[in-house]
């Protein structure tokens, strides 16, 4: 055999050996960051729920999810340890430690199109579309009712 057939099954083989690698260094830091919880700490489990660590177990941790409500979870069942800035900022919804370049995003679009409905305000000059339905008189010519009066005595007499 030549090193040109065998080229394609080196190099799938180290793509594989990569491609491992990689996601194991990834488990491996998801393991310590899961065995560096403490107590007091906020969490978001991998469905998306935040709650503080209450107590730590071998397997699983007891999250309190709401004043006064705990929930027993898997260990593995936690996705992210947060810093305490960003589990208040995140659930407490605290501001006070964004930056002055952060954008804050608000809750209701209201405050979005209020400079928009101030300009179509001062627009006086505007033309307003009349979307109503027009008077049945007005929408139907005179010389279709005489055609379907006498379409309709023609077809009785038949």
């Amino acid at each position: 055999m030549s090193l040109v057939t065998l080229l394609p099954f080196i190099v799938l083989i180290g793509a594989m050996f990569l491609m491992t690698r990689s996601a194991k260094k990834k488990q491996q830091a998801a393991a310590q960051m899961r065995n560096d919880m403490q107590p007091g700490t906020g969490v978001r489990t991998i469905g998306g729920m935040y709650a503080t660590v209450k107590e730590i177990q071998e397997d699983t941790v007891l999250l309190e999810v709401a004043p006064g409500v705990h929930a027993i979870y898997a260990k593995n069942a936690i996705g992210a340890v947060l810093d305490d800035a960003e589990y208040n900022r995140i659930v407490h919804g605290d501001v006070a430690d964004l930056e002055v370049g952060d954008a804050v995003v608000p809750d209701d679009a209201s405050s979005l199109t209020a400079a928009e409905a101030a300009d179509k305000d001062d627009d006086a000059d505007v033309a307003k579309i009349d979307l109503g339905k027009k008077a049945e008189a007005d929408a139907e010519p005179k010389g279709a009712e005489a055609k379907d009066t006498k379409a309709d005595s023609e077809g009785d007499t038949k």
